[in-house]
């Protein structure tokens, strides 16, 4: 039996010291976000934004209540962005950098991803010279929203919910964009009812 191929642009990793619930021998920490998926599986992320820069009041003013998520510069997210995340997939949205931090919607994906094109903006502040059209190293996904939370989920009640204590977001909180598993989903989606 051929061992599985990596996702293009991840490199083979060493265990993490605690376990993932993401891991895979093959794909390391993140090895099950890029696992082929079953007919009709829907996976589960979340994306973080500061409301100064693009929070979900400005999503759900957008035409269409639709954005490109565009800008990230992280290569971890940018896998997620352009090898995990599929159309009908669904995604809290986070406001970092705020008071609170916190969940306040859920958005779906409209589109898979497919080149950022601001890092061949040389007036944007994600321009990467060496992107190109032919050789993108940087990917984006659209958007859409799909209802705010009743409630918001603070980071500190994610913090001290014991089912979320391996939740991705707490124990790699520097990602812009995270996936989340069903039951993580399915609790956060509870709380935000209020």
């Amino acid at each position: 039996m051929a061992a599985k191929k990596r996702p293009a642009g991840t490199k083979p990793a060493k265990a993490p010291t605690e376990p993932s619930q993401f891991f895979t021998p093959e794909g390391g920490p993140w090895g099950k976000c890029f696992l082929p998926r079953r007919p009709g599986e829907r996976r589960y992320w979340l994306v973080k934004s500061e409301p100064d820069v693009f929070s979900w009041d400005d999503l759900l003013r957008a035409p269409g209540r639709t954005t490109t998520w565009d800008g990230v510069r992280n290569f971890a997210a940018r896998n997620f962005l352009r090898d995990g995340m599929k159309q009908g997939d669904l995604v809290f949205f986070y406001h970092s950098n705020a008071a609170p931090q916190a969940i306040y919607g859920i958005c779906e994906v409209v589109r898979d991803g497919y080149p950022d094109q601001t890092a061949f903006d040389r007036r944007h502040v994600g321009y990467d010279a060496d992107s190109s059209a032919d050789d993108p190293t940087w990917f984006m996904v659209d958007l859409m929203a799909v209802a705010s939370l009743a409630a918001p989920v603070t980071l500190p009640t994610l913090k001290s919910t014991k089912a979320l204590a391996q939740m991705a977001l707490i124990r790699t909180g520097r990602l812009s964009v995270i996936p989340v598993t069903v039951a993580e989903w399915e609790a956060i989606v509870a709380m935000g009812r209020g």
